[in-house]
C-alpha cells in the first residue's frame, strides 16, 4: 500500500539513497566529443554585460564553425530582437527618412545584429533552445526533427510543454535544431536528477536540447519512441544505434560525473587569435555546448553529486552518458524484486522473534539487511540497477518495531508484576537498576553475602493495651512509613513487616557497594526519625516510642520462596538468624542499635564502641557486638575520641578483674556529654562484667 501511494518522505528518502549511490560511485570520466564554452566572468569582464550585442554572438559562432565544431548549441535564450542592433536606429522617424532619401535603408537593414546572427547560424550546424513559458508563451515550434512511436501511443504520456518562449524569427529560421532548455517540470531550484528527453507540444513532440544536438551530430532525421503494445507510456527513445531507456513519461535519469572533469573552454579565448590553434583540437569535431557559469546570469543548477553547477554542464553530461551508454535503470521489475526483499526480510525478522527472541532477530535481521544493501550496491555498480534499498530496510525496521512492541505488550504483564513486587521493598534507585539489567537479575535462589537489619518496637504489647486497634494500625502505619523510607533511601530492600518488626537486607537483588556501611546509616537514619516521632508525642503526654535495631552480615540465600503459586522474595540462612537474636540482645545491652564485628569492621570511619561477647539463643558460641552511636561526625568529635579510649580502659579493666570505678566514672561523664543514649549503656555494664570475660 505504501510502495502503491509512495508518499512524499518515501520518495524522499529513496532519492536521496540514489544520489548517495552516485557519489560513492560517480560516473566515469571518459574522453567523448563534447565541449562547453562558458561565459564566464572573465569573458563578461573582457566583452561586456550579458546579453552581448548579437553581431559579437555571430563573430563567436563563426569562430567556432572555423575552428570545426559538428554542432553548435546554444543554452541561452534569443527571444527578442536584438535591442544595440544598427537596425534599432530606423525606429526614429528623421533617421529612417534620412535613410530612405539617402537610399541606405537596405544597407542598414543588412547590417542588422539580428541578421548577422542569423547568417552565422546558417552557415553550420546550429540548435537553439526553447523554455517553458507556462501559460505566458506561445505554442512551442514545429519541431525539426521526425517523430516514430512504436507501442501504444507512448507519445501520449509524454510531459506536455504547453507553450514556448518565442526566438525572434529570423534567427529561428536560421537554426538547424530546435530544443528545450528545461530539466524538469517542477521548482527549477530542486535537485536535477531526471530529464526529459522528449516534449509532448501542441504542434508535435520537441526534443530536448541535448538529444536534439546529439540528432545533428549523428546525422539522424528520426527519433524513435519505444513502448509496450497495451501498456501505456515510454519505455526508451531510440536514435540511431542507441536505445536510450526511459521512464514512461520520457524522463532519462541522469548518471553525472564530477563537473571539475569537464572541461571548459571560455568564450573569452574565442576572440583571442594567438589562442586558435590551442582551440581546434578542443573543438574541431565536437558538439559544442554554449553556456553560462557566472552567478549572476542565474543558471545554476543542483546534482545528486551535492554539486552545485552551470547548467549547460548537465545537457553536455546528457551527451556524454548516452554516448557512453551508461544508463540508471528502474523498472517495474526492479520495483517487484524492492517488495519481494521486504517480504523476505520480514519473515526472517518474524521466525526470528518467534523462535530465537529479539537478539537473534536483530542479528537475522541485519545480515538480511546487509545482504539486500550489498545486492543494491553491486546492482547499482555493475548494472546500472537503482534498487531502493531504503525500501525494504525500512519496512523490515518497522515490521521489527512493530512485532517488538506486540512482544513488549504481552511480556510487559510479567514486567508490571516485577514492579509491583518490588515497588514496595526497594528504593526507586534499585528499581530502576532492576529493569535497567532486567536480563542479569536472577531470583528464586541465589547465594548472596548480604546485611540483615532486625527492627522492633519497644514494649509494643503494653503499649497496644492503651490504644484502639484502629489507632494502633495508623500509629504504625505512620511510623513503619517514615523508618522504611530510611530503609530505602540507603538502597536497602524490604523483606517484610512483622506485627511490630522489620525485616530488611541490604546486597540483594543488586550488588550494592559498602551495604554493612549502608546498612548502620540506616540505622542512624531511624534513630533520628524515631526522635522526631516522639517529640510530639511527648510534648502531648504521650508515652514515647522505643525501637531496637540489630544487624548481622554474611552469606544468605536470596530469591522467591514460597509455593509455586504464592512465593516473596525474601532471604534465609543463618545471618538472618543472627541478626534476630542480635535485636533481641540489645535489650541486655540497654541499648538500641547493636551491630557484630564483621557490620563494625566494614564502618571504621563511623562511632562504634565494643558491647562485649552476647550468648545468642540457639548460638552455641558467644558473638562479639557493638553499638552503633553515630556517624562520621561523632567519631571524628573529641569527646568520643576520649570516650573510645576510656571505653577501652574500662572493657581491659573488666576482662582482667582490676577496679573499674574510676574509668566507669569518666565513660558515664562523657556519655552524659554525646549523649545517644550512652548513659544507660553504661549504667547496666557492671552488672554484664561476663560478656566482657568471655570470648566464646
Amino acid at each position: 500500500m505504501i510502495r502503491g501511494a509512495d508518499p512524499g518522505p518515501v520518495s524522499g528518502v529513496r532519492e536521496l539513497y540514489f544520489d548517495t549511490l552516485q557519489r560513492a560511485a560517480p560516473r566515469e570520466t571518459l574522453a567523448f566529443p563534447v565541449r562547453i564554452i562558458d561565459i564566464d566572468e572573465a569573458s563578461l569582464e573582457a566583452i561586456g554585460q550579458w546579453p552581448w550585442p548579437r553581431d559579437v554572438v555571430a563573430e563567436m559562432t563563426d569562430a567556432l564553425r572555423d575552428l570545426g565544431a559538428a554542432v553548435i548549441v546554444f543554452d541561452v535564450l534569443f527571444a527578442e530582437p536584438d535591442r544595440l542592433s544598427i537596425s534599432n536606429l530606423l525606429r526614429d522617424p528623421e533617421i529612417r527618412r534620412a535613410a530612405e532619401e539617402g537610399g541606405l535603408t537596405d544597407q542598414l537593414k543588412a547590417r542588422d545584429n539580428d541578421v548577422l546572427f542569423a547568417r552565422s547560424l546558417a552557415s553550420t550546424q546550429t540548435v537553439l533552445g526553447i523554455a517553458d513559458a507556462g501559460d505566458a508563451g506561445r505554442a512551442p515550434p514545429a519541431p525539426r526533427a521526425g517523430f516514430a512511436e512504436v507501442g501504444d501511443a507512448p507519445g501520449a504520456s509524454l510531459l506536455e510543454l504547453r507553450s514556448a518562449t518565442p526566438i525572434v524569427p529570423v534567427l529561428e529560421d536560421a537554426a538547424t535544431g530546435l530544443g528545450s532548455i528545461n530539466f524538469s517540470p517542477r521548482a527549477e531550484d530542486s535537485v536535477v536528477r531526471e530529464v526529459p528527453l522528449v516534449w509532448r507540444g501542441a504542434n508535435g513532440q520537441v526534443s530536448s536540447l541535448a538529444l536534439e544536438a546529439l540528432r545533428l551530430a549523428m546525422g539522424e532525421s528520426t527519433v524513435v519512441l519505444f513502448g509496450v503494445p497495451g501498456t501505456p507510456g515510454v519505455t526508451s527513445i531510440g536514435l540511431g544505434p542507441y536505445d536510450v531507456p526511459t521512464t514512461s513519461s520520457g524522463q532519462m535519469r541522469v548518471y553525472f560525473r564530477p563537473n571539475d572533469t569537464i572541461e571548459y573552454v571560455s568564450a573569452a579565448d574565442l576572440f583571442d587569435p594567438d589562442l586558435a590553434l590551442d582551440l581546434f583540437p578542443k573543438v574541431e569535431g565536437h558538439i559544442v555546448f554554449v553556456g553560462t557559469s557566472a552567478a549572476g546570469l542565474l543558471d545554476i543548477r543542483s546534482t545528486p553529486l551535492g554539486e552545485r553547477v552551470p547548467g549547460v554542464s548537465i545537457h553536455a553530461q546528457i551527451v556524454e552518458q548516452i554516448l557512453a551508454e551508461r544508463y540508471l535503470i528502474r523498472s517495474d521489475l526492479t520495483a517487484g524484486l524492492e517488495v519481494l526483499a521486504l517480504t523476505a526480510t520480514g519473515l526472517v525478522i518474524t521466525a526470528g522473534l518467534a523462535f530465537a527472541g529479539p537478539i537473534v532477530a536483530t542479528v537475522a535481521g541485519g545480515v538480511a539487511a546487509a545482504a539486500v544493501a550489498l545486492g543494491g550496491w553491486i546492482a547499482f555498480v555493475q548494472n546500472g540497477i537503482l534498487f531502493d534499498v531504503t525500501f525494504p530496510l525500512f519496512g523490515g525496521f518497522l515490521v521489527f518495531g512493530s512485532l517488538a512492541a506486540l512482544q513488549y505488550i504481552v511480556s510487559d504483564r510479567e514486567r508490571r508484576l516485577i514492579r509491583r513486587s518490588f515497588s514496595k521493598y526497594v528504593s526507586s534507585d534499585i528499581l530502576r537498576e532492576i529493569e535497567r539489567a532486567g536480563h542479569q537479575l536472577r531470583l528464586g535462589g541465589e547465594s548472596r553475602d548480604v546485611t540483615v537489619m532486625f527492627s522492633d518496637i519497644r514494649n509494643f504489647t503494653p503499649l497496644s493495651e492503651t490504644m484502639r486497634p484502629d489507632e494502633l494500625v495508623s500509629l504504625l502505619n505512620t511510623l513503619f512509613t517514615d523508618l522504611t523510607e530510611d530503609i530505602l533511601s540507603q538502597k536497602g530492600t524490604i523483606d517484610k513487616y512483622i506485627g511490630d518488626s522489620i525485616m530488611a537486607f541490604w546486597n540483594a537483588p543488586l550488588e550494592i557497594e559498602g551495604h554493612r556501611r549502608a546498612a548502620c546509616l540506616a540505622a542512624l537514619n531511624m534513630r533520628s526519625t524515631l526522635a522526631a516521632f516522639n517529640a510530639p508525642r511527648e510534648q502531648a503526654g504521650l508515652p514515647v516510642i522505643g525501637v531496637s535495631i540489630g544487624l548481622a552480615s554474611g552469606a544468605a540465600s536470596v530469591g522467591n520462596i514460597g509455593s509455586a503459586a504464592r512465593y516473596n522474595y525474601s532471604v534465609i540462612g543463618d545471618t538472618v538468624n543472627v541478626a534476630a537474636r542480635i535485636e533481641s540482645t540489645t535489650r541486655r545491652a540497654a541499648y538500641d542499635i547493636l551491630v557484630t564485628q564483621n557490620v563494625a569492621d566494614a564502618a571504621p570511619d563511623l562511632a562504634l564502641l565494643p558491647a562485649g561477647y552476647l550468648s545468642l539463643k540457639g548460638v552455641s558460641a558467644r558473638s562479639q557486638t557493638f553499638i552503633l552511636v553515630g556517624d562520621a561526625g561523632v567519631a571524628a568529635r573529641d569527646d568520643f575520641r576520649e570516650l573510645r579510649a576510656g571505653h577501652a580502659l574500662l572493657t581491659a579493666a573488666i576482662t582482667s578483674g582490676d577496679p573499674i570505678d574510676a574509668q566507669l566514672a569518666r565513660c558515664r561523664e562523657l556519655a552524659e556529654q554525646i549523649g545517644a543514649g550512652l548513659p544507660a549503656f553504661y549504667a547496666a555494664l557492671p552488672a554484664r562484667a561476663d560478656d566482657f570475660r568471655q570470648s566464646g
